[in-house]
């Protein structure tokens, strides 16, 4: 918790799962994975020595935890992988 987060990178989290609701074959990902997404992000963020959470850390952890709820094997990531391309980078 003590890893801060910007207001920006907060809405840069809302934008991915809002993005993962849109997919027509998925009921896309919930407020907790939100939560679970930047409570990994500031663990990364953590691990790499820094006090702040960077849009970086939220993509290197995505594929983790929007993967498997997004579809089965590949297509999950598939799917994680094109809303990291979608969703503007703030």
């Amino acid at each position: 918790q003590e890893v801060f987060a910007a207001d920006a990178l907060l809405d840069y989290i809302q934008a991915l799962i809002g993005q993962s609701r849109s997919l027509s074959d998925s009921t896309g990902l919930s407020p907790r994975a939100g939560m679970g997404l930047l409570q990994a992000a500031r663990s990364w963020a953590w691990l790499e020595g820094r006090e702040k959470v960077l849009p970086e850390d939220v993509q290197a952890v995505w594929p983790a935890i929007a993967g498997h709820r997004l579809g089965q094997g590949s297509d999950g990531d598939n799917h994680a992988a094109q809303i990291l391309q979608t969703v503007a980078i703030p």
